[in-house]
């Protein structure tokens, strides 16, 4: 057994979890810290805070020291047997596993520096988790110890790999107060950390949707962005869910067809992406939406397809939100209600 007793380490797949597949395939965890490349694993605390503040002047003392006590942990405290964690939001799961290696230097990665071998045995959905936990979660800190309830409600709800997470229907929420969260390891939360939260939390919205809600949701930012569209009737064998156009009637180019498949815990495949786009023809567009993201079979299909499609997972369909909602329809807008707030910079 490794030092965290109870505990599990989070080591996060970079902004947006971007290297989930890679830390997935590969059976890895990894960091880097922008140019912070050149020292030893046994570095001293102060050599490390001297390289990062020549590296990066304008950073504060805070973040020095939270960006080194990062790297101290991945190097020296993490150990061979220890629990670990990592997000994926696509597909809105916490792979688990074991650390299996000691550190191992990446010097071909531009973007780590440092890995450890994984052994990924289970994964749980962030839709069965309570609120309190999810909240811990959200902490965007790049490298920490999840412990207490947190980490037991990880390990109870977690199942094996090769169960699909569809199968596990999530707990009733406990009537408990949500703690707050404004310090991580004792810093505040930067304001990127501020995003990365806030961003969480519209995505939990967008998950409670019910099906129909959520294709008048995509129905509607795609009429944000200046195009009429046509929603399928209720009911089975409906085929495309929503045709878009200039026009509206598909005299005009591009005619776009969307799929929307609200199905958070279940990520779309191959077969799934390959009928989508059976019977397009030249000139039409595709958009395949999935809630519970896409498997790697499902993107290589997508980039192989003579039809151009585009895949949108959750965080993307979350940022064409944002980015259009000022111009959604009042009626859209329920949906999702949000308020814009202004933050100071750093």
């Amino acid at each position: 057994m490794g030092s965290t007793g109870d505990g599990i380490w989070m080591v996060r797949a970079g902004r947006a979890s971007i290297y989930a597949d890679h830390f997935r395939d590969e059976c890895v965890v990894a960091i880097g810290f922008g140019e912070l490349r050149d020292y030893e694993a046994d570095a001293e605390r102060e050599e490390l805070k001297r390289l990062y503040a020549r590296d990066d002047p304008e950073a504060s003392p805070g973040k020095i020291a939270n960006v080194v006590g990062q790297v101290v942990r991945f190097l020296r405290e993490m150990q061979v047997g220890d629990r670990v964690t990592t997000y994926d939001a696509d597909r809105r799961e916490y792979l688990l596993g074991r650390i299996e290696s000691e550190p191992e230097r990446l010097a071909d990665d531009p973007e780590h520096t440092w890995a450890r071998d994984v052994r990924w045995d289970g994964h749980v959905s962030r839709d069965t988790l309570t609120q309190p936990t999810r909240n811990t979660l959200g902490a965007s800190t790049t490298l920490f110890l999840i412990s207490g309830g947190a980490a037991a409600e990880l390990l109870r709800k977690a199942v094996p790999l090769d169960q699909p997470l569809s199968e596990v229907e999530p707990e009733p929420e406990p009537d408990v107060e949500v703690p707050g969260d404004e310090e991580v390891d004792g810093w505040p939360l930067s304001n990127d950390e501020v995003m990365e939260k806030a961003e969480g939390l519209i995505e939990d919205q967008l998950v409670r949707l019910d099906w129909e809600e959520m294709q008048d949701l995509v129905a509607g930012i795609l009429r944000a962005m200046g195009y009429k569209t046509e929603v399928a009737a209720r009911g089975p064998d409906r085929g495309v869910d929503i045709f878009a156009s200039p026009d509206g009637l598909g005299l005009e180019e591009p005619r776009i067809f969307v799929e929307v498949k609200h199905r958070p815990r279940t990520p779309i495949g191959g077969p799934d992406v390959r009928s989508f786009l059976g019977g397009r023809q030249p000139g039409d567009r595709c958009l395949y939406v999935s809630t519970g993201g896409f498997t790697k079979d499902a993107r290589y299909e997508a980039d192989r397809a003579n039809t151009p499609l585009r895949l949108v997972a959750l965080p993307k369909l979350r940022n064409l939100l944002l980015q259009h909602y000022e111009s959604l329809d009042p009626d859209v807008k329920t949906l999702v209600p949000l308020k814009r707030i202004y933050w100071p910079v750093d």
